[in-house]
């Protein structure tokens, strides 16, 4: 690649921040009175989710790379830095439902789900959003991306050091754990930047020529922009909601065992049915930004909203998450209205 169009340096800046501000700040799970915790989680969230965006360019992969490098995040950050995913007792983690080989299924499953739907395709579909010049581009040189990678690396300790000690004292993953982890994120790695890439051109949401797109059977049509917006308004509910009440199984007081997988079982339904109906809809030759934007306008704001509901309780934060809320839709809104009501032109990713 010989051209580097302007904006680069702005662009990664963005996704660097937008990443920590809403995986952690817009749920509350960093209250607003706690914000300047940010500081910490920027390394692995910024620089983590930047790196796999950038891998992810490179090597010329799609949607279905990043998801699966989400996958290798997500065990990362709870398997070898925080090492919640086998802990019996950080976040009461063990106790949301059977934990199998050890490990703590409903904690896995819940955070697999947000980290990849939050903590990486979002921040990356917004930023490529709002700098659509560089969508299909690396942001960073060589240099640069070696220098995210030694940022992110860092943050994973910075998360061991900085959380753990205070939270879930003397415990260290066992040796089978930590290698299973480095394993699983080897094998994923793999397919996501050396075996999907070369199957077919995988690209985001509307990529790909009109013609190819009324191949795929059903992808003719699409609802209105608001529709999607409101589909994933709802979509992100119902997660929640399954989120807290499989969380609410971690207290001491709640019932405790074979009841956890039926919400289980629930949220990996909608997982997928959201991945079938947002497949549906991104193949037809009607899917535009304005999709795009909706839908993560109504993602982000049910986001925000039901963690002032469920997530957080002094004032000061329920006011901050509905303030994150309205910023979100004072941010999209006139996004939307500058960007046409047709199909953006054919990117890989």
């Amino acid at each position: 690649m010989t051209s580097h169009p302007p904006g680069r340096k702005r662009a990664a800046l963005t996704l660097v921040v937008l990443t920590p501000v809403i995986a952690e700040l817009g749920l509350g799970s960093t209250p607003m009175h706690f914000a300047y915790l940010l500081l910490l989680w920027l390394p692995i969230y910024g620089f983590g989710v930047l790196l796999i965006r950038e891998s992810v360019r490179r090597f010329g992969g799609g949607w279905p790379s990043l998801v699966l490098l989400g996958v290798a995040y997500e065990v990362v950050e709870d398997g070898i830095g925080l090492q919640a995913l086998s802990s019996p007792h950080l976040y009461g983690a063990a106790g949301m439902a059977p934990r199998l080989f050890g490990l703590n299924t409903a904690y896995w499953e819940l955070n697999l789900v947000y980290h990849v739907v939050f903590s990486v395709l979002i921040p990356i579909a917004l930023t490529d959003l709002l700098f659509p010049a560089l969508k299909d581009r690396p942001y960073l040189r060589r240099g640069g991306l070696a220098g995210v990678g030694i940022g992110a690396v860092l943050g994973v300790g910075l998360l061991r050091a900085a959380v753990p000690p205070s939270q879930d004292p003397g415990y260290t993953a066992p040796l089978w754990v930590l290698v299973g982890c480095g394993t699983v994120v080897a094998v994923l790695a793999v397919l996501a930047l050396a075996v999907l890439p070369r199957r077919a051109p995988a690209g985001p949401p509307g990529a790909g020529t009109d013609r190819a797109r009324a191949r795929v059977p059903g992808a003719t049509g699409v609802p209105r922009p608001w529709l999607t917006g409101v589909a994933g308004a709802v979509g992100t509910a119902l997660y929640l909601g399954l989120f807290f009440v499989l969380n609410h199984g971690a207290r001491p007081a709640s019932p405790h065992g074979t009841w956890a997988l039926v919400p289980m079982a629930a949220v990996a339904v909608l997982a997928v049915a959201a991945c079938w109906l947002l497949a549906r809809w991104s193949r037809s030759a009607s899917w535009h930004d304005r999709h795009r934007i909706w839908l993560l306008g109504g993602a982000l704001v049910a986001h925000s909203v039901l963690g002032a509901v469920g997530m957080v309780h002094q004032p000061v934060d329920r006011v901050g998450l509905l303030v994150l809320a309205a910023l979100s839709v004072a941010l999209l809104a006139p996004l939307a209205r500058r960007r046409p009501a047709v199909p953006s032109r054919p990117v890989r990713v």
